[in-house]
C-alpha cells in the first residue's frame, strides 16, 4: 500500500495495457495512454447483482483474459464492482485499486471485501479478493465536498473507536477538520488504515473481531436502502452509531463510564453531521416503516435474534443478540425516532400509519 500526492501518472505508466474501471466522473483525470477503459456511473443501483453482467461483457468485448491487469479507480461502488468483477472473470484477474472518496482511503481500500445489492437490499452477497495493490492519491480529496469527506471521516472514527479508548482518543488528536489539509488528511488515514489492519491480520473473514467494524452500519444501511440510497453510505453510518448509542443507553448496556465514552463518540459524530447539514445538504422524508422492514432483514440477523454491534459496559464495542421480539421493535423504533427528531429528520408523517 502507498500514500502519498501525484501518484496517478506513476500507476497509469506502469499499467498501460491494463482495463481501467473507472468512476466516468474521473475520466477526464486519465491520460490517454489508459486506452481501455470502462466507466461506469458510481451509484447504488450499479453496485448491483443486476448490473455485474454488463461490466463483465465490457471486459470481454475489451479482450480481457487471464492475463489482464484490471485497475479500478474510484470510490467504494467502482471498489466493491472491480472486486466482483475481477474475482469471476475466467476465475480471478489481478487489479490494482485507487480509492477516490475518503471514505474508500479510510477504510475499504483494504480488507478485500466486495458487497454487492440486489433487487434493492444493501449488500446481500460478495466476496473476498483483496488487490495486488492499493495506492492512495491524497489529491483526489480537493475534488470532495464536505458531505463525502465527511461520510470518510464517520468511517475512520468507528474503526479508531472499535480498538478501543486510547486509539479513540489519538484518532481525535490528529485533529479531523473540514475543510481537510493534505497534512492532517495523511495523519488521519495512516492511523486509520494501521488501526484496520489489526482487524484483518486477527480475523480476516469476518469471524470474530473483525465484525465489531459493522458499528454503525446495520442501523444506517436500513437507513440507506429505505431512502433509496438519498442517505449517503458515510452519513448514514454516523446516524448508525447515534441509534446504536441511543438503544445501548436505553437498554441500560453502559455503566457511567461507559455512557460518558460513548456520548464522547456521539458529541464528535453530530459535530461532523451538523457540518454536512451547513454545506446544503438537507435531509430526505424518511418513512420510518421502511427503515424498521431494511433493519429487520439485514443479512447479519438470523431468524431468532437481530445481531448488532453496540457499546456495552465502560464504552467497548460488542456483538450482541437480541430476540426479534415486538418488544425489540419497539426499542428500536424508539432510538430511532429519538436521533431523527434530534437532527430534524422528518420521518412522522410516513411513519404515522405504521
Amino acid at each position: 500500500m502507498r500514500v502519498g500526492r501525484g501518484l496517478l501518472a506513476g500507476v497509469v505508466a506502469a499499467h498501460a495495457d491494463a482495463i481501467y474501471l473507472v468512476d466516468e466522473r474521473l475520466a477526464h483525470l486519465l491520460p490517454a495512454s489508459a486506452a481501455k477503459r470502462v466507466l461506469i456511473e458510481a451509484n447504488e443501483t450499479r453496485k448491483s447483482l443486476e448490473a455485474m453482467p454488463d461490466v463483465i461483457l465490457k471486459l470481454r468485448e475489451l479482450g480481457a483474459n487471464r492475463s489482464t491487469h484490471i485497475v479500478s479507480i474510484g470510490g467504494g461502488v467502482l471498489q466493491d464492482i472491480a472486486t466482483f468483477a475481477a474475482s469471476v472473470y475466467m476465475r480471478g484477474l489481478k487489479w490494482t485499486y485507487m480509492p477516490t472518496t475518503l471514505l474508500g482511503m479510510a477504510d475499504s481500500c483494504i480488507g478485500g471485501k466486495s458487497s454487492i445489492n440486489v433487487l434493492g437490499y444493501k449488500n446481500l452477497v460478495g466476496n473476498f479478493y483483496p488487490p495486488v495493490e492499493v495506492v492512495i492519491d491524497i489529491d483526489f480529496i480537493r475534488s470532495l465536498d464536505a458531505e463525502q469527506v465527511i461520510g470518510g471521516l464517520n468511517e475512520a472514527v468507528k474503526i479508531c473507536y472499535a480498538r478501543g479508548a486510547q486509539s479513540f482518543a489519538d484518532y481525535l488528536a490528529d485533529g479531523p477538520v473540514w475543510p481537510l489539509p493534505p497534512e492532517i488528511a495523511q495523519r488521519l488515514l495512516t492511523r486509520s488504515l494501521t488501526t484496520k489492519k489489526w482487524f484483518i491480520e486477527i480475523d480476516e473473514f469476518d469471524r470474530k473481531e473483525r465484525l465489531l467494524l459493522n458499528y454503525g452500519h446495520t442501523f444506517g444501511h436500513a437507513l440507506e436502502a429505505a431512502t433509496q440510497f438519498g442517505v449517503s453510505h458515510g452519513v448514514a453510518v454516523g446516524l448508525g452509531m447515534l441509534v446504536a448509542i441511543d438503544f445501548a443507553k436505553r437498554g441500560a448496556h453502559l455503566t457511567p463510564a461507559g455512557t460518558a465514552q460513548a456520548d464522547a463518540l456521539a458529541r464528535h459524530v453530530e459535530a461532523m453531521t451538523d457540518i454536512v447539514v451547513e454545506s446544503g445538504v438537507r435531509w430526505p422524508r424518511v418513512d420510518l416503516a421502511a427503515v424498521l422492514q431494511k433493519f429487520d432483514n439485514d443479512k447479519k440477523h438470523n431468524s431468532e435474534f437481530y445481531r448488532v454491534v453496540v457499546p456495552v459496559r465502560d464504552g467497548e464495542l460488542e456483538l450482541i443478540s437480541i430476540p426479534r421480539t415486538d418488544a425489540t421493535r419497539a426499542a428500536l423504533r424508539t432510538s430511532y425516532e429519538a436521533i431523527f427528531a434530534q437532527l430534524g429528520i422528518d420521518s412522522a408523517a410516513q411513519s404515522s400509519a405504521a
